[in-house]
């Protein structure tokens, strides 16, 4: 009976990361690629019989790199560290904060969810120094900053989200070798990329592929599209105000955006099988015409994410490559705006070690061991761009790293009702020939409908 208490005392020991047990996934002070005087640092910080409860999105594949993150701080404080996800963490995360049995750290991608759990006092301010750290160290850093400011109970904004992890929406997908046998060029503006496209055209091809099909939620991969050429004909105070409708979803500055989409998305001539195929097709098949020979499209708009649905053995960066969704010259005011999502994180019950991992947050091996494993990119300026597991993600992290710009998924920050309801069904209608004007009219009428 004794023996099988010590084992069990044990196995939990492990599945805590208890130091004595644990094994880093890269041996500090071995790889170049890494801050290790950031590790040396952070052996100095002692939490030696302190407990850290953090609560995040990541399971399965995600959860395994995120632990191998966090190892390093185990290791370095002493801190006794555990970390739990659910399936259905954005209920769970309420239902323990409600019962006042929240974590320490709870990271979150919802901006809506985050703000709710502000303003009921959930929340701990980081302070006014970490948002002047996340200004000047991250790309883009006044977006970061506004993106994890919220209001408490009383009204008050102060910063109380820390970004990390993020995710880069504003890409375009070709094939290297159709362009290069077609003598095509990466555009660097949306002028030479409307010149491309008509070049395309003349040369008897297709430019793009679109398919917004996915299944209860199609629709959602043109609201990409139209929040991308928001913050390219827009300031980015006008794409904040259409998100909380300080302005109504038909305001010529929206409506102008969804007839750029529609212009192209309805226009039998631009995309690989008509019109009529764009809402029909699936998201994840959309792509396929890239590597089709010869190719039914050269041009793909879509997030970090779908190369996951490209055919078995594409290789990036030879068979298939990404650029930035480029910015109009006759705009230079805009920059270089990015649309994306990402994690941030919060405390939710403070703590001596509640406070040290925030700080951890802000040293580039945290986010350099993760860019090492793959599927992480970061706006941090500092890390060592040598520590990304490929050249595609180290792109992206120099897009969002260059960025002027960093806003939000525009959708994600509406309405339930709005965002990935009516603003879904109108891009049906919007592609099925209804004029920008009334969509927008009718998806402003649902939103009236909830107020």
């Amino acid at each position: 009976m004794h023996k099988a208490l010590f084992l069990g005392a044990a196995l939990a020991a492990l599945a805590l990361g208890a130091p004595a047990h644990a094994e880093l996934k890269f041996k500090p002070g071995k790889d170049a690629r890494f801050h290790w005087q950031d590790f040396d640092d952070l052996q100095k910080v002692d939490l030696k019989g302190e407990t850290l409860t953090i609560f995040g999105p990541w399971r399965g594949e995600d959860e395994a790199l995120v632990r191998n993150v966090l190892e390093y701080f185990v290791q370095a404080t002493g801190v006794e560290l555990k970390y739990s996800s659910s399936e259905n963490y954005e209920q769970q995360i309420v239902i323990d904060t409600q019962a006042g049995s929240p974590p320490n750290i709870a990271i979150l991608p919802q901006p809506g969810l985050i703000q709710d759990l502000a303003s009921k006092g959930f929340l701990t301010p980081l302070g006014d120094e970490t948002a002047e750290w996340v200004k000047e160290n991250y790309g883009a850093g006044q977006s970061w900053v506004d993106l994890g400011t919220y209001k408490d109970k009383d009204g008050k904004p102060g910063f109380y989200a820390f970004p990390y992890k993020a995710d880069v929406k504003s890409l375009v997908w070709y094939s290297p070798d159709n362009f290069e046998e077609a003598g095509y060029e990466v555009p660097r503006t949306q002028e030479e990329l409307q010149a491309l496209s008509d070049k395309i055209v003349a040369d008897g091809g297709k430019p793009w592929c679109i398919g917004l099909g996915s299944g209860g939620a199609t629709g959602w991969p043109a609201t990409d599209w139209v929040e991308d050429i928001m913050l390219r004909t827009q300031s980015p105070e006008t794409y904040d105000k259409w998100v909380t409708n300080d302005i109504p979803f038909n305001d010529p500055a929206v409506v102008g955006a969804l007839d750029i989409f529609a212009r192209i998305a309805t226009d039998d001539k631009l995309v690989d099988g008509g019109a009529s195929a764009v809402a029909a097709t699936d998201f994840r098949d959309s792509p396929k015409g890239l590597f089709a020979v010869p190719p039914k499209c050269y041009l793909h708009h879509q997030a970090s994410f779908i190369p996951s649905f490209f055919p078995e053995g594409t290789k990036l960066g030879q068979d298939a490559d990404f650029f930035y969704f480029p910015p109009y010259a006759s705009k230079p005011e805009l920059g270089n705006p990015v649309l994306g999502a990402g994690t941030l994180a919060m405390i939710t019950k403070d703590s001596k070690a509640a406070r040290a991992f925030i700080e951890f947050l802000k040293m580039p091996l945290a986010h350099e061991l993760w860019m090492a494993q793959g599927s992480f990119v970061t706006p941090f300026k500092s890390v060592n761009q040598e520590a990304y597991a490929s050249d595609a993600l180290k792109k992206q992290g120099e897009i969002l790293a260059t960025a002027s710009t960093f806003r939000f998924d525009g959708s994600d920050l509406m309405p339930g009702k709005i965002g990935a309801g009516a603003f879904w069904t109108g891009m049906i209608d919007l592609v099925g020939g209804k004029p920008a004007g009334d969509v927008a009219a009718e998806i402003q009428k649902s939103w009236d409908a909830i107020k």
